[in-house]
């Protein structure tokens, strides 16, 4: 099966001089937003610059599959491992008293017995990302992260990389999941399959992740607020989901920098599942909640990410989490 594959050379996520400049710049809008950013959700403490809102915060298991092919079994080396797990919301802000977009996040941190991190998969509802282009991506968020801290100078530059990236966004592949996306809008948080999006190494091989939930009721609670609807939910129920993989055999059928659009040729592979157990959440409001980082770079080297706009990841999760510890340390949030 992985005889085959595409194995991962660190070529996947080298950056132009160009790419590394416009990072800096984009660093420099992530640390002004997270020092303002108590102010801007009206909470007491610094936030995210990006799935800002905790919806739960809860401990789970992730089973390893009997039947996994022969040659992965070398990463899963245990029956089961322990998860931490974070569903949030997108948005840069805490929106309050208003319907959230429904762009969720699932962020998993996977642990040996001694709870040290082995990995952390940021993963969300919807499989594709528009932009492919480092560059306009970089100016596109930067000039969204000065918006929000009032900057109107940023709209005018913002308005015309939108338009320069527009291309990107019709593809047949990424509109097909629009559409689908529209359809589901309305269903409970737990009913979405969750995607990494971009893609990952798992030794030398590259791989997609995908979460499947298991018998979850896309009607639960559809009128009660979505963190409400959660904690009801685990209230009485368990969740599982089963974990598959996509393995990269070819650039052509599956891109590595080309996000837009759905890997092809590449049959999903069960790995295992993901189990939470109902009444097992934990306070999201806790400062130890609130402080946790799913930074995917976190990782052991052979489950890092892979890619260029994943590497943006590495740079830009830092300097959020330590802006937000440096201003919650002095807030004494608790």
């Amino acid at each position: 099966m992985t005889d085959h594959a595409l194995k991962y050379n660190k070529a996947f996520d080298e950056l132009t001089d160009e790419e590394k400049k416009l990072l800096e710049i984009n660093k420099k809008s992530i640390a002004d937003f997270v020092e303002q950013s108590s102010s801007l959700s009206d909470v007491p403490y610094a936030t995210r610059n990006a799935h800002a809102k905790t919806y739960v915060v809860t401990p789970g298991k992730f089973i390893i599959h009997k039947d996994i092919p022969d040659e992965l079994k070398p990463f899963f080396d245990k029956d089961e491992f322990d998860l931490l797990i974070r569903f949030s919301n997108a948005h840069l802000k805490i929106e309050k008293n208003k319907r959230d977009i429904p762009t969720y996040g699932f962020s998993v941190k996977v642990m040996d017995e001694n709870h040290n991190t082995i990995a952390n998969y940021p993963l969300v509802n919807f499989p594709l990302f528009p932009i492919n282009s480092v560059s306009a991506f970089l100016k596109i968020f930067t000039s969204i992260n000065r918006l929000f801290i009032k900057k109107w100078s940023s709209l005018f530059p913002l308005i015309i990389q939108l338009l320069k990236a527009s291309p990107s966004f019709f593809i047949l592949s990424f509109l097909k999941n629009i559409f689908q996306f529209i359809r589901k809008r309305k269903d409970f948080i737990l009913s979405f399959d969750y995607f990494s999006i971009g893609v990952y190494r798992l030794g030398e091989n590259m791989i997609k992740i995908r979460l499947r939930p298991i018998s979850v009721n896309k009607n639960f609670e559809k009128n009660m607020d979505v963190k409400e609807a959660m904690k009801k939910y685990f209230m009485s129920n368990d969740y599982r989901a089963e974990v598959f993989i996509q393995i990269c055999y070819n650039i052509k059928d599956q891109p590595i920098n080309q996000l837009n659009v759905e890997w092809k040729n590449s049959p999903y592979i069960k790995i295992g599942e993901i189990k939470i157990e109902k009444n097992s959440l934990l306070n999201p409001n806790l400062c130890e909640n609130e402080m946790l980082s799913f930074n995917p770079f976190e990782s052991k080297p052979f489950f890092q990410p892979v890619g260029k706009i994943q590497k943006l990841r590495n740079e830009t999760y830092k300097i959020s989490m330590q802006t937000r510890l440096k201003i919650n340390k002095l807030l004494k949030y608790k």
